[in-house]
């Protein structure tokens, strides 16, 4: 005669329950009529919009090109090649100031119209705004710089 098998050795180990700040908290509970049944509406977190983040990034990017169009307009100026040089890197600066303010103002339009009941809802307003910032001073640095080359090329 043959035991039955133990049955730790059948089944894995029970999966503790999820902490509590990972369980489903339910937001409201509507009532079907004519039912003893309801509808549990869950809360769901709000989330970083990514637009916000991306703006805040192109605008960081715009800054640390704008210095690039800074120190190639002063240390080409005298050899003639500075206002070039600084003349592409400002292109470049102010499309990518021109795009962290589009996308900051989008990601801001975003959350103010999201969170309505059933909806997902966006944080991250000040992320937007300081995109749209950084994006405007780096493209003014650019020009800026790019104007201070071209008078420094010019007077030499």
């Amino acid at each position: 005669m043959t035991l039955p098998p133990q049955p730790s050795a059948q089944f894995p180990a029970a999966v503790p329950p999820p902490p509590p700040s990972g369980r489903w908290r339910p937001e409201r509970v509507d009532a079907l009529p004519g039912t003893e049944f309801g509808l549990v509406q869950l809360r769901v977190e709000p989330i970083t919009s990514g637009l916000a983040i991306g703006s805040l990034i192109a605008g960081i990017g715009s800054i640390l090109v704008s210095l690039l169009v800074l120190c190639f307009g002063l240390v080409g100026s005298s050899e003639g090649w500075g206002g070039w040089v600084s003349g592409a890197f400002t292109l470049l600066s102010v499309a990518a100031g021109g795009g962290a303010v589009a996308l900051g103002a989008v990601s801001r339009r975003q959350i103010r119209r999201s969170g309505r009941t059933g909806q997902v809802r966006f944080t991250g307003a000040g992320l937007g705004m300081a995109g749209i910032v950084c994006g405007s001073i780096g493209a003014g640095i650019a020009l800026l710089s790019l104007a201070l080359a071209l008078v420094l090329q010019l007077s030499v």
